[in-house]
């Protein structure tokens, strides 16, 4: 059985994705696939998906074997748990500001004894069947299967960023350049000194303390930061859609 993104990323190895927004169809996790990305994020808190949408593209991209994330629109326990027993194997929390924060991420993605994840059966994430007697060793399992992604974005956040990365069973540190170039003072300015420090700061402290350091960004800040990267996350499919369209029109359009 070949390995989940989620397991690749853990044992070492790189993970390239895309932002989905936009596109509630569930053939985009087939076309992520035909496109050689190892992995989706659905954004529920810029865009308009509900649990069931979510549910839909994971049970596609589970057959296919990409990875299908989800951004939350805020830290809620029934957003987390309902998505991961829906089959969406990591959850990314927009604006985790500190290690209180972190932990109730790790407490509602992960079963015991790490976490304090209820435990949902018969979903998305067992293919709709029951687990059997063995509730231990599925807990463990899945566990091992599941991503906690904390979004760091605000200055408060770069400020408390060893105590945020000193959780544990917080997987991935993934910066939001464009909200973190606003709360330190430089709307936009992704390259100011003050967002290139920050950003700096959140990498070393990932790989002092065993953690993924990613980003959701452009080529440009991709390009600085991608050695240091082992998820990497780029553009967004109103963009590729909207990109593609554009280059038919430019093409014959004389």
């Amino acid at each position: 059985m070949k390995l989940t993104a989620v397991e690749r990323l853990k044992a070492g190895e790189r993970i390239i994705g895309t932002m989905v927004r936009m596109v509630r169809n569930t053939s985009i996790a087939s076309l992520a696939k035909f496109g050689g990305l190892d992995f989706i994020m659905l954004d529920m808190e810029h865009g308009s998906y509900t649990i069931e949408n979510a549910e839909d593209i994971a049970k596609v991209a589970r057959a296919s074997n990409v990875g299908i994330f989800a951004r939350v629109p805020e830290l809620a326990r029934s957003y987390v748990s309902r998505l991961m027993d829906a089959g969406v194997e990591g959850i990314m929390v927009p604006m985790v500001n500190n290690a209180d924060e972190a932990q109730k991420l790790v407490d509602w993605s992960r079963y015991a004894p790490l976490g304090k994840r209820g435990l949902g059966t018969n979903g998305g994430l067992t293919e709709y069947q029951g687990i059997g007697t063995d509730a231990m060793t599925f807990m463990a399992s899945q566990n091992k299967k599941t991503l906690a992604i904390a979004q760091i974005e605000t200055a408060q956040a770069i400020e408390n960023i060893e105590d945020i990365a000193a959780v544990e069973g917080i997987d991935v540190l993934l910066i939001g350049p464009n909200d973190l170039s606003i709360s330190l003072g430089v709307p936009g300015k992704l390259f100011d000194p003050l967002v290139q420090d920050a950003i700096l700061k959140v990498a070393e402290c990932a790989a002092r303390n065993n953690k993924v350091f990613s980003m959701h960004a452009g080529d440009a800040l991709l390009d600085i930061y991608k050695d240091r990267m082992q998820m990497i996350m780029n553009s967004i499919d109103i963009d590729v859609i909207g990109q593609g369209f554009s280059a038919i029109s430019k093409k014959y359009r004389k």
